[in-house]
């Protein structure tokens, strides 16, 4: 399950461009440290961590939820017991569930960003409103994403280097 990697987001877009050219391109570069491992595979881990690439796959899925279905709309969100279960992973997970969710949830965050740039664009912030902190525009959840996927492409890089040598960012 080999997907395309982007190398670089736009070179000179508007900021909207910038924002979803740089997220896409760390999913999909995610996506490529993922690809084409069994369930053994993607329950290694290196060192102390207990990170894996399958757990990295669950936890970003409910990330895009967080992010686009909590914070930028106000929907339902997650316990701690459900994030705290985003690292499990074992030999006899089901690989191809996991791909089928986070594919699922980018499709949805990609759909919920659509409309919120018809409902006011980057500025909109009507989601979620966090005591302390606010309500979120697009534009904030927008960089938050991209920070969450390029810190766990960091862990991804490792692990799957470990796992078979792949490194960098572009298939052969």
């Amino acid at each position: 399950m080999t997907e395309e990697v982007l190398t670089e987001p736009p070179v000179a877009g508007d900021e909207l461009t910038t924002l979803l050219g740089t997220l896409e391109r760390n999913r999909k570069v995610l996506a490529w440290k993922c690809a084409d491992l069994d369930a053994a595979a993607m329950a290694t881990t290196i060192g102390r961590s207990a990170i894996t690439l399958g757990g990295l796959l669950r936890h970003l899925t409910r990330c895009e939820a967080s992010s686009f279905v909590w914070k930028l709309n106000g929907g339902p969100g997650f316990t701690r017991a459900e994030w705290d279960s985003d690292w499990e992973w074992s030999a006899d997970s089901d690989v191809e569930q996991t791909w089928r969710d986070w594919r699922a949830a980018v499709e949805r965050s990609r759909r919920l960003v659509a409309e919120a740039m018809a409902d006011g664009g980057l500025d909109r912030a009507k989601g979620h409103e966090s005591p302390g902190w606010g309500t979120p525009s697009l534009r904030r959840i927008l960089t938050d994403m991209i920070e969450e996927y390029a810190r766990h492409t960091g862990h991804a890089d490792l692990i799957r280097e470990a796992i078979d040598g792949r490194v960098g960012e572009d298939a052969p």
